[in-house]
């Protein structure tokens, strides 16, 4: 058995670290060739620490000057690239087997279509590549030879309850079903979401995320995001993605049959066991994770999600109704009204306003995208009527 060589990008987020989590177990099937980070360089100074990959990404000179004086203490030579162009160059590294894409936003767009372009076995736990990619990103994919494995526990779910042979994909589904726990206002009186305040909206009940999901989680945009993504993974339309609220996050997605037989994935709500399954497609290997225990189970419940309380949910459907480009406008205002609400500048009622009004105001003036710098101009036009209306909307 051959080695796999891995690049993580983002990889001191949940996900990153959960990858790292997996990897440790299994040091004789992977190698971890290349790291990437934000901000937190101290804890990816550890992560070379442990796994002495060959190269490390960080976006500025300040952070690769402390995280060179880090590595030199330990006497590591591990190479040190900055920038958004040193991303994508690891993500295309001709070493590089395998990529796990975990940058939170739109900024993880680039180093995908690098990785698609290269034709890597391409992790996806970054779902705005496909919100704000779409048929671009899929075209890349395809033309790069790319395998493209799903990370999101729902889109994983769907994925290990199809063959492998993705050409009987059409003539087995009649549609999927998405689950969604519903996050911490699940019964909350939708008349009080306006005074929610940000370490409220990041308490979720089931999963432990970065402040920016979990808000989506709570707001439900995540979900919006994902049927967006699903569409896309599954070349679905949106009247066959479907949506419901799972409180317990013991099923993650389902997948109702042509029969009507209904095919469902479950587990506890631990990240470590799509990730395990992406790396070792189409074989499994030990997560980490716990196991169900079925004798201790409580009921398993299901509802429908409640257009008041999660108006977000809908606007996937309307963005996938609308021009090319919408859903890329859509995670824009998002990433920009999310952090709003996260410094104070805006209710967590606005997150909403803020979304769909963006939405409204580009829908006419989207233009053709035949080029990564055609998604970037519309990102950042849709990101500056965000931000006047997060400025009309402020506290």
């Amino acid at each position: 058995m051959s080695i796999q060589r891995l690049a993580v990008l983002g990889s001191t987020g949940s996900i990153g670290v959960s990858t790292l989590d997996v990897v440790a177990r299994h040091p004789e099937r992977y190698e971890v060739f290349g790291l990437t980070a934000q901000r937190r360089i101290d804890e990816l100074l550890a992560q070379c620490v442990q796994f002495r990959p060959r190269i490390a990404v960080v976006p500025g000179d300040e952070q690769a000057a402390r995280l060179r004086d880090g590595l030199a203490a330990h006497g590591l030579r591990t190479e040190v690239a900055v920038g958004p162009a040193a991303l994508a160059e690891l993500a295309e590294h001709p070493e590089v087997d395998s990529v796990m894409a975990a940058i939170v936003g739109a900024a993880g767009l680039a180093p995908c279509l690098a990785a698609a372009r290269a034709g890597k076995r391409l992790l996806l736990a970054n779902k705005e590549a496909l919100v704000v990619g779409g048929a671009f990103f899929m075209d890349a994919v395809r033309e790069g030879g790319a395998t493209l494995l799903p990370i999101d526990s729902e889109h994983s779910a769907i994925f290990q309850c199809l063959p492998e042979d993705r050409s009987a994909w059409a003539h087995r589904i009649d549609h999927i079903v998405l689950t969604a726990s519903g996050g911490p206002f699940r019964t909350r009186d939708p008349e009080s979401l306006h005074g929610v305040t940000p370490d409220e909206a990041v308490a979720h009940p089931n999963w432990v995320m970065g402040r920016k999901i979990s808000v989506d989680s709570a707001t439900m945009m995540n979900k919006a995001l994902e049927v967006i993504e699903a569409h896309w993974l599954f070349s679905l339309p949106p009247e066959r993605i479907r949506v419901v609220i799972h409180p317990q996050s013991i099923i993650h997605s389902m997948v109702v049959c042509r029969d009507a037989s209904v095919l469902a994935q479950l587990g506890t709500p631990d990240m470590k066991v799509p990730i395990a399954y992406g790396l070792s497609f189409p074989e499994r290997i030990a997560s980490g994770a716990s196991s169900l225990d079925f004798l201790a189970l409580k009921s398993l419940t299901f509802e429908e999600a409640d257009r008041q309380r999660f108006p977000g949910l809908f606007l996937a459907y309307d963005a996938l109704a609308a021009p090319e480009g919408s859903s890329a406008v859509l995670n824009a205002a998002n990433e920009e009204a999310v952090a709003a609400f996260l410094d104070g500048t805006i209710r967590f009622t606005a997150i909403h306003t803020v979304n769909a009004r963006t939405v409204d105001a580009l829908a006419g003036r989207i233009g053709r995208i035949a080029a990564l710098d055609d998604l970037m101009a519309l990102d950042e036009r849709a990101r500056r009527q965000a931000r006047e209306l997060i400025a009309e909307l402020a506290l």
